[in-house]
């Protein structure tokens, strides 16, 4: 059974690590409760997976996904770039224990010998690998509906052209 007070919880401080990301990024004050909405889906989305025991790159891809589709139709109504939605709304989901571990791991590598070795280097390997693919789930999570979603085709860009410039 799912513990919803802690997932509501946790999405909830999702949304103002969000708010506080989106003033650390001098975005104007009109976005900042969108951005804490998509903090908080975000938030609640990856925390719901992990709770039904889907992995955690999973569940922060999904819950970047969400908050990339998310962003678009949001920065139409509030006029204003999907980025300024979407980044410090995915920062939350930044796997910070994982990086953490794997500094530390590398830290205990230089001092441990013997039969630890193996043990700290699996996990140090294990913690990076980790670390790693959930910050690439995180931007495609955000990237790719950005790009799936564009309002403007490439016909219409206008291509700045110079009077004896070959095309």
């Amino acid at each position: 059974m799912m513990d919803w007070i802690l997932i509501l919880s946790k999405a909830f401080w999702c949304g103002w690590g969000a708010v506080g990301f989106g003033i650390l990024f001098n975005v104007p004050p009109r976005t900042l409760f969108a951005i804490w909405v998509g903090g908080a889906m975000g938030g609640f989305l990856k925390f719901s997976l992990l709770q039904l025991a889907m992995g955690v790159v999973f569940a922060s891809f999904a819950g970047a996904l969400v908050v990339g589709i998310c962003s678009i139709p949001v920065a139409h109504f509030r006029h204003a770039p999907p980025m300024i939605f979407a980044i410090p709304s995915v920062i939350p989901l930044i796997p910070g224990v994982f990086a953490y571990r794997t500094m530390l791991g590398l830290i205990k590598l230089t001092g441990v010998i013997g039969p630890d070795y193996n043990l700290v280097l699996s996990e140090t390997v294990n913690n990076g690998v980790k670390t790693v693919f959930i910050i690439m789930s995180l931007a495609m999570g955000v990237a790719v509906p950005m790009h799936l979603m564009r309002k403007e085709s490439v016909k219409n860009i206008r291509l700045i052209r110079r009077k004896h410039a070959v095309l």
